[in-house]
């Protein structure tokens, strides 16, 4: 037991030296405070959480798609691009819910935003549907920022006990504080009411264990969707616009000397294939096809 003031100061300075390396150590295990993302040097970002933690982190090469290769959507894009271009301009626009058929374009329509305004200050951020309880924690850094947000969530859909459906039902406009003016949500579904609906839901007359107001819960699916201002529904190709998506794409990959007629029945039999005549199956066939003549054009291909 040390009796001296000396002895009682080197006793005080080993403990504060043990505990300073230890803090080191804890310190070193921790992950990096996220960089401040840097708006004027990308367009691209997405947002990231690691345990606690979430960030804005930049897409170094974001996926580039020309809107003029979008091919039987003409309304969709008109109002999508007015509603966008609305926006950037600083002026009222309203959030949107591209709904439908799988494959049609919905993703890759508000993609193409990108390339057409970046230049104007539009700026894209993913939001993962898992992650959607964060958006109360991602729109405050937009805030009182110089450039124009939307905010991409793509493929929604929920269950009866998600919590983001909850999340973006208070970010689009249930919320005590108002969403920043320079921030918009736009995303995507194959199904319109976002949530499952259940024959029960429409059904008359009691019913052991059902609700005694089952209308409330019929408003409480579709009220999520109505929160949307604006609605872009997408219908299945006919097989005229497919074939015609398979042209815009045969062009885009340099292939316009192939005989038309043996594309032609080569669309159609992978459309056929596929179960599905859509911009998405028109474009994985031309990139199918791309690959199989340059393979065979280089000598390479198998015997």
């Amino acid at each position: 037991m040390p009796n001296t003031a000396a002895e009682l100061t080197e006793r005080a300075s080993r403990f504060l030296d043990r505990a300073e390396h230890l803090l080191e150590r804890l310190e070193s295990g921790l992950p990096s405070q996220p960089a401040t993302p840097d708006w004027a040097a990308h367009s691209a970002f997405r947002w990231r959480r690691q345990g606690r933690q979430g960030w804005i982190e930049a897409i170094a090469q974001p996926q580039r798609m020309e809107i003029g290769r979008l091919d039987g959507i003409e309304a969709q894009k008109q109002q999508l691009l007015r509603n966008t271009a609305q926006f950037v301009a600083g002026h009222p626009a309203n959030n949107v819910l591209l709904t439908g058929a799988r494959g049609t374009g919905k993703s890759s329509l508000v993609k193409a935003m990108l390339p057409l305004f970046s230049g104007h200050g539009l700026r894209i951020i993913e939001v993962d549907k898992s992650q959607l309880a964060d958006l109360a924690d991602i729109t405050p850094l937009l805030a009182g920022q110089p450039w124009r947000f939307i905010l991409f969530c793509d493929d929604l859909g929920f269950d009866h006990d998600d919590n983001g459906y909850m999340a973006l039902k208070v970010a689009l406009d249930g919320s005590l504080a108002a969403t920043p003016d320079n921030v918009l949500i736009y995303a995507t579904s194959n199904r319109r009411h976002l949530m499952p609906e259940f024959l029960a839901d429409n059904q008359s007359g009691p019913t052991r264990g059902a609700e005694v107001h089952p209308n409330e819960t019929v408003e409480e699916k579709t009220s999520l969707s109505d929160r949307f201002g604006l609605w872009l529904s997408f219908w299945p190709f006919d097989q005229d616009t497919y074939l015609a998506c398979v042209g815009q794409w045969v062009d885009a990959f340099g292939l316009g000397a192939l005989d038309a007629d043996t594309v032609r029945r080569e669309a159609l039999q992978w459309a056929q294939m596929r179960g599905t005549r859509s911009g998405r199956s028109a474009w994985q066939f031309v990139r199918d096809l791309a690959g199989r003549t340059r393979l065979t054009a280089t000598g390479t291909a198998p015997e």
